[in-house]
């Protein structure tokens, strides 16, 4: 990747010998890579170890979730919150894999419709769950730094399935505990 990076820093007219650009191929290769982890860690590994048989049949949230990704079409940052629910079918998941499984999608090239979604189906499919809900509300600095350059825009995606999509009871109970506003 470096040499790839030293040779876009020509096409942009720069010196890659310059010394404050030496180091400058090395460090991208470096960001970019942790910047797309995502692709070499398995979603389901992270959740089968954690999935528990527990007697509990109300809603379980988490809201707030953190992440960083990037936009397949520009390779420019998005970022923002996730908030997830489900409802058990017998079977819970340990809260912080449900935080890793959004880093795990986070962590490719992707668009954000899509990511809500993955982490939506893997949930339900994993838990086998009576419903899974996923809100993700970001900003894209493809929309900020470049083309319509709309700087105080954000994009809400959500993703309802089983209950959450059937139940419009359900679905507005998860959406008011979430506060159903920008954080």
């Amino acid at each position: 990747m470096e040499k790839y990076f030293e040779g876009i820093l020509e096409a942009l007219g720069e010196d890659p010998k310059r010394e404050g650009l030496l180091k400058t191929p090395a460090r991208c290769a470096r960001a970019l890579a942790e910047m797309t982890r995502g692709y070499s860690q398995d979603p389901e590994e992270i959740i089968n170890g954690a999935l528990f048989t527990e007697d509990y049949s109300e809603m379980i949230i988490m809201k707030d979730i953190d992440f960083y990704s990037m936009c397949e079409h520009h390779m420019l940052p998005f970022f923002g919150k996730v908030h997830m629910a489900y409802l058990p079918s017998g079977k819970i998941v340990g809260i912080s894999k449900m935080a890793r499984l959004v880093d795990v999608f986070a962590r490719r090239l992707q668009v954000q419709e899509r990511m809500t979604t993955q982490i939506a189906t893997l949930l339900m499919e994993k838990l086998g769950a009576e419903g899974v809900a996923v809100v993700a509300e970001a900003e894209h600095l493809c929309m900020r730094m470049r083309g319509v350059e709309k700087q105080n825009s954000y994009v809400i995606t959500s993703a309802m399935l089983g209950v959450f999509r059937e139940n419009q009871d359900t679905r507005n109970e998860f959406m008011n505990l979430i506060g159903h506003r920008r954080s």
